[in-house]
């Protein structure tokens, strides 16, 4: 993939790149199930503010702010920020721009009823550090009894699709192809993206750090969490050795 033609003024993460075709090439089949997910959720815990961590272009926050809930994002890009204001509602919510794996303002401390990370976005944290430093931090930010919810990848369902290239569906127009590189040393896995639009070539690379849901429960219970819930993904199935991705639910202990 290192050898297509690319641009090599493309930012080193693809939020800036992409936030302006993001919702077109890269909708998602599971928004209505994770919204979902989420609001019955929402229900379940101490009344409070939800927040989501690398909100970008509002996929998930704007539907659940539609249904009447208190809804704040917490992103890194502010081209994703400024896509999600622009919509209809956006310009309500209050994002923050920042490092969701930092710990929080005093502010923010013990504020939020309900946590969450779709998307595979808290894979993003691509060491075990950084990951740590996020749930340290996802915490802090809890009511008690509040829940934290991330959704990711099976490592067994990694090594079977194992390595290589592949077109992304983008209903929006334009052409990309993705290309996936394993590496099971680091326990790291990259998507490079190559996007042809206009005409133009551009490449760009976002890498990932995998672990079992072991690994993630003992990250969870260090960082004082406790896990009261997985499925097999946002429809709320079981979890069997058919699935491919994970939903796990953490609780603050009241």
């Amino acid at each position: 993939m290192s050898a297509l033609p690319h641009d090599a003024t493309a930012p080193p993460r693809y939020a800036a790149l992409f936030a302006d075709r993001y919702d077109e090439w890269f909708a998602a089949s599971t928004t209505d199930s994770t919204v979902g997910f989420l609001a019955a959720l929402a229900k379940e815990g101490p009344p409070g503010p939800l927040l989501e961590l690398g909100s970008g272009t509002g996929r998930v926050v704007l539907p659940l702010a539609a249904l009447g809930l208190t809804v704040e994002g917490l992103d890194a890009s502010p081209e994703m920020t400024a896509q999600l204001h622009a919509k209809p509602g956006g310009g309500m919510l209050r994002v923050t721009l920042g490092d969701f794996s930092a710990p929080p303002g005093p502010e923010d401390t013990g504020r939020y009823a309900l946590v969450y990370a779709a998307g595979g976005t808290f894979a993003e944290l691509d060491t075990q550090e950084a990951q740590r430093r996020c749930l340290t931090s996802v915490a802090r930010r809890l009511r008690p009894g509040g829940r934290f919810v991330l959704d990711a990848h099976l490592p067994e369902a990694l090594a079977t699709l194992g390595s290589g290239t592949q077109p992304v569906d983008t209903p929006g127009g334009g052409f990309v192809l993705r290309t996936r590189t394993l590496h099971p040393a680091r326990q790291q896995y990259t998507s490079d993206y190559a996007v042809l639009d206009g005409g133009r070539m551009r490449h760009v690379r976002v890498s990932f750090r995998y672990f079992t849901p072991g690994e993630l429960d003992l990250m969870a219970e260090a960082s004082g969490l406790r896990l009261v819930r997985r499925t097999g993904g946002w429809s709320g199935r079981p979890l069997t050795d058919a699935c491919t991705h994970h939903v796990s639910v953490y609780e603050l202990p009241a």
